[in-house]
């Protein structure tokens, strides 16, 4: 079974992206980087709705680059 990630976390301060862990808290990540990261600077967002540059997580996406 295959979990869809739908929800990222944006984290405003470093610009980097990280994916929501389904059916967690609203700024919890599978890397758990964001776990000391306070909640003003997460920012819940949708993949489609990103119009910034950011980097994505290397430990949260195959393809990421950042952390």
């Amino acid at each position: 079974m295959s979990i869809v990630y739908m929800d990222q976390i944006l984290n405003e301060v470093t610009n980097t992206v990280h994916k929501r862990t389904p059916g967690a808290s609203a700024v919890e990540t599978p890397c758990g980087v964001t776990y000391n990261v306070a909640d003003d600077h997460l920012r819940r967002v949708s993949a489609d709705n990103i119009v910034t540059t950011v980097t994505k997580c290397g430990r949260c996406f195959d393809d990421g680059g950042g952390y």
